[in-house]
Order: structure tokens, then sequence, then C-alpha cells
């Protein structure tokens, strides 16, 4: 499988980039192109690039517009998006960063400047996804706060716990004023949100792991699920139980507050652990057993 990064070029006039693209391609990038913010939005359905070059100023939806829609997706919100653009006032790049991108560069671009840009900014990125698909894959949950007990950070899966456990309430200052005691939170089908204090990070911040015990059941702690012989954590349950109902992995992670690669990770498990190859024999096997 390859690992050249691939980058997403949105430009209206996308010839005029001819010379950017040949560079990009030149020093190994796959390039995807996209003509308006819409086109970008409907290719980022089917592939998730390292990075996106996006014009500002284009027909239909604006490059401004076209950043916060993919900043609102908790699967895409990790990729960075660095605007091109003729507009060089300052309102237009302060637009530009509140809108969620990380860089701006000014029309006519120059391919070694976005080039150096780009290496700098997919490398980070690459790092902190990584980062979030094992903290993932581990079954937990990050949260930091602030001094002053707000959320300063959070992972996708603890930003989906926090939505299902405190429906959209502040966390409690319990948590950030007691870092001696684990704190729980009950929410439905007896599933209990745990919090356990990891210590400070700096800047009067500090680190929370979140994780979510099901209960067994006949009743008291939570329990690996056990399909045949294999035994599954209650992440790796959730995951296959939605793949039985013919989920696919963006639908999944979607419900589980996960990006769809994480969701790939849980299954990669999944199907070693239960001695299958393809998700429609672990399907059929959840299906038998999971009811």
């Amino acid at each position: 499988m390859s690992t050249a990064p691939v980058v997403l070029v949105v430009d209206d006039a996308p010839q005029s980039l001819g010379v950017l693209c040949a560079s990009l391609e030149a020093e190994g990038y796959t390039v995807l192109v996209a003509r308006d913010g819409e086109s970008a939005l409907a290719r980022l359905d089917l592939a998730t690039p390292d990075a996106i070059l996006l014009d500002a100023l284009m027909p239909g939806l604006s490059g401004f517009e076209t950043c916060r829609r993919i900043k609102q997706d908790p699967a895409l919100s990790h990729i960075p998006v660095i605007f091109m653009t003729g507009l060089s006032e300052t309102p237009h790049i302060v637009e530009g960063f509140d809108s969620g991108g990380v860089d701006y560069v000014v029309k006519p671009v120059r391919a070694q400047e976005v080039l150096a840009r780009l290496a700098t900014h997919v490398r980070n990125a690459r790092a902190v996804r990584l980062a979030r698909q094992a903290i993932d894959v581990g079954g937990h949950g990050v949260l930091v706060l602030d001094g002053q007990g707000r959320v300063a950070w959070q992972s996708p899966q603890a930003a989906a716990w926090l939505r299902e456990f405190l429906g959209g309430q502040a966390v409690p200052a319990a948590w950030g004023a007691d870092e001696a005691t684990p704190h729980r939170r009950a929410g439905r089908d007896g599933r209990v949100l745990s919090v356990r204090h990891v210590g400070a990070v700096g800047l009067g911040e500090r680190m929370m792991l979140l994780r979510v015990d099901v209960p067994a059941a006949g009743g008291g702690e939570a329990a690996p699920s056990r399909l045949g012989t294999a035994s599954l954590t209650p992440r790796e349950t959730e995951v296959l139980s939605w793949i039985a109902k013919g989920k696919t992995n963006r639908d999944v992670g979607d419900i589980l507050g996960m990006s769809p690669r994480t969701v790939n990770k849980h299954l990669e498990h999944v199907f070693e652990k239960l001695g299958v190859e393809t998700r429609a024999a672990a399907a059929a096997l959840a299906s038998r057993e999971l009811g």
C-alpha cells in the first residue's frame, strides 16, 4: 500500500497551478484536484488527504466556509488547511485563521515556499493523528482542562463521551477541583463514564483519562464481550455491532466519534481475534452470536 502523502488542491482555476501541482508530484505527493467547495467536500467523502491547499475566493462556497465545514467534521478536523489566495489584507488573513486554516499563502504562489510549509504541516498533522488514533485504539479518551476548569483540548473519543454523558453541559467543577478522587457518571443502559487525573501538563492545565465501562449481563463490573472463544473489548464490540448492521467505517466513526481509520484499526484487531479475514465473515458471526 502506498504511503505517499495526499494533497487536495481546491481552486476554481486549477490550470493556473500547473507548476505547483507538478512540483508536488515531483516531491512524491499524490495530488487530488477539486474546482469548488462542494466538490472538495465530495472528494473528502471518498478520500482523506494529509493536507488541503484551498483557494479563498471561489464560486458557491467560499474557501473560508469550506474550511469551517471541514473543521466541524471530527473525522476531518485534523487535516491542515493552507489558504492560497490573492486576498492579502489583514481582515482576510484573520478570517482564514479564524475559519480553521493553519497557514496563508498569497498568490501568485511560489512552489518551493508552499512545499516547505506543506512538509511541516503534514508532518505535524500526522503526528497528532497517530497520537489520537493510539488513544482511541487503547479504549480511552483524553481530556485537558485549563486553570479555570474549561476544556482546553479533547480527543475525538473524549468529545463523543462528553456529549453522551454530559448532554452538552459544562464539565463538572469537581472534576478540576478534586484530583485525588476518580470521578464517575452513570449513563444509559448501565454504562458508566470513569474520569481519572493523570497530572499537570503545563500552563495550569491538567490531563485526564476517560473510559466507559459496560456492565456484564449479570451485573457487576464491565467485562469483555465473547464471541466463540474470542474476547473483545467493549469498544471492539460496539464497532462490530454497527458493522453487522451494515454501516460503513465512516458511518461507524460518525456514530462513535472516531475517525474511519481508527474504526479500521479496531476491525483489524477484531478480525485477528475472531480468526476471520473479511468484514462480511465478522458481521455474520456477530449477527449470529450478538443477535
